[in-house]
């Protein structure tokens, strides 16, 4: 079996938890293939990291699971998590999963199973209990397909006002022409802006609810927290 190899965001994110600390220790590694644990431990040793708070935090890395985000023009206009949970979600455990999807982004949802796959969806909201050959796979997801729509809009209206300004150029009315143009692009602007405001301050929000409901669901069964719980 190949060794786990954590790229570079994973290793600081490591060492930040095993150190507690902001100092990340200088890397020399390759960055297109990664450090494995061993590597990691050694290079903690170096910086005074014992190897256990090093595995301890490349553990809870592991429960965290992967996440990702999509991109509109170097905005987040979508989140992802997955976490591999190695063992197999029963019934119950995924009715109560549903009841905290539908209680952290307060949404009802769609529940669907297929076999041994099992889907709750609200809109561009997901959450994918899909099979491994180890057991469930969790897979969380959102878009935010109103501020795309907003962005895109907002840029077609510029377009367009930006369009007119250079024809009534070359017709020579522009001083009469002005008040449309400049109207056109400012409400295209506006727009443009209003979704892309959105955009930060949701991805946040939106991250750290996938993180914290994949870290739970990442436990044990008999070990994990119940929802909310300090």
């Amino acid at each position: 079996m190949t060794e786990r190899r954590y790229n570079d965001d994973e290793v600081a994110a490591i060492f930040l938890t095993a150190a507690e600390g902001p100092k990340t220790p200088e890397l020399q590694a390759s960055r297109t293939e990664g450090l494995t644990l061993a590597e990691l431990q050694e290079i903690g040793r170096e910086v005074g990291i014992s190897p256990g708070a090093v595995a301890e935090a490349a553990k809870s890395l592991e429960l965290r699971g992967r996440g990702r985000s999509q991109k509109f023009l170097g905005l987040p206009i979508g989140v992802e998590r997955t976490v591999a949970l190695n063992r197999w979600v029963s019934d119950e455990e995924w009715e109560r999963m549903v009841v905290e999807l539908r209680e952290v982004f307060h949404a009802p949802g769609t529940v669907r199973s297929y076999g041994s796959l099992r889907q709750w969806t609200n809109g561009n909201l997901h959450a994918l209990l899909e099979p491994t050959p180890t057991g469930h796979r969790l897979r969380l997801g959102s878009m935010k397909g109103n501020a795309r729509a907003f962005m895109r809009t907002g840029l077609f209206v510029t377009g367009v006002g930006v369009a007119v300004a250079i024809a009534t150029a070359f017709s020579g009315n522009v001083v009469h022409a002005i008040p449309g143009f400049g109207m056109l692009m400012l409400v295209g602007l506006g727009m443009f802006t209003s979704g892309a405001l959105q955009l930060p301050g949701w991805a946040r929000l939106r991250a750290r609810q996938m993180e914290d409901i994949a870290t739970r669901h990442a436990l044990p069964a008999d070990s994990a927290p119940e929802a909310g719980a300090t």
